[in-house]
């Protein structure tokens, strides 16, 4: 038993204790999350199995169901596979839903150099650009009147750097719903979201940096009020990958594509 207990904090299994007024679906959570990162983190890698139900429920002080429906959970998420014989086994990396939050908040953390972040940045300029062509075709007036009025609103918020990443957000959120495109939309939202958590991605804003990416802006809004989509893709493409060229951490390689 204290080679099985030693192997659980080996790769990281953090316990959560269970308590008579905590709800199973909250337990079961609690270990969802800490399995996440085990596996992500490549403490047990693939094809390798996780820990027995037994242990795991003894560990975590949840009852064997509570273990049963957390690895459902993982299941759906495309970490794991039960193999009869084998237990829970580790799923190859490309079998993972990266559009899960959670694990995709997990691939960022645990990674050791940029690759995911760089391929979000690639992901999210390319989804943009053609909601950028859906926008500078079908947004009306008042909606291009509102993408106007958050770069205003930006340039006055240069000094403030906090403030201005907000209003960005908002900025590009509105563009995608001129585009009237939900599911693109909510991929980005999606994958930028869990981004942003990201220290690596997120860098440390200047006044001096918002000025330039605000610059970058203008010519988007310019595009679009135009109703040039061709512009319009190009521009916000351009801006999304040159804004993560700014702030992308010197001392990692770049990719090499």
């Amino acid at each position: 038993m204290m080679s099985d207990v030693k192997r659980l904090g080996e790769i990281g299994v953090t316990p959560v204790q269970a308590t008579p007024r905590r709800p199973r679906e909250r337990l079961a959570q609690g270990v969802v999350s800490s399995l996440i990162d085990t596996v992500v983190s490549g403490a047990v890698g693939v094809g390798e199995a996780l820990p027995p139900e037994p242990l795991l429920a003894e560990s975590f002080g949840v009852s064997r169901s509570t273990v049963r429906e957390a690895v459902k959970l993982l299941e759906a998420k495309g970490l794991v596979e039960v193999r009869q014989g084998l237990g829970t086994v580790v799923r190859p990396e490309d079998d993972w839903n990266l559009l899960e939050p959670d694990v995709l908040a997990a691939a960022c953390r645990h990674e050791q150099g940029l690759a995911v972040l760089d391929e979000l940045v690639r992901v999210r300029a390319s989804l943009e650009s053609m909601l950028a062509i859906q926008a500078a075709t079908r947004a009306s007036d008042a909606d291009l009147a509102e993408i106007a009025d958050l770069h205003a609103r930006m340039e006055r918020e240069i000094a403030t750097p906090y403030a201005f990443i907000e209003t960005d957000v908002l900025f590009h959120d509105r563009i995608m719903r001129a585009a009237g495109s939900r599911l693109a939309s909510s991929i980005v939202r999606t994958v930028h979201d869990e981004a942003r958590t990201s220290a690596l991605y997120a860098g440390h804003p200047t006044p001096e940096g918002c000025r330039t990416s605000n610059g970058e802006h203008a010519e988007i809004l310019a595009r679009l009020l135009a109703r040039d989509p061709a512009g319009a893709a190009a521009a916000i493409g351009e801006h999304i990958t040159r804004a993560w060229d700014r702030r992308r951490p010197a001392a990692s390689p770049s990719p090499a594509d």
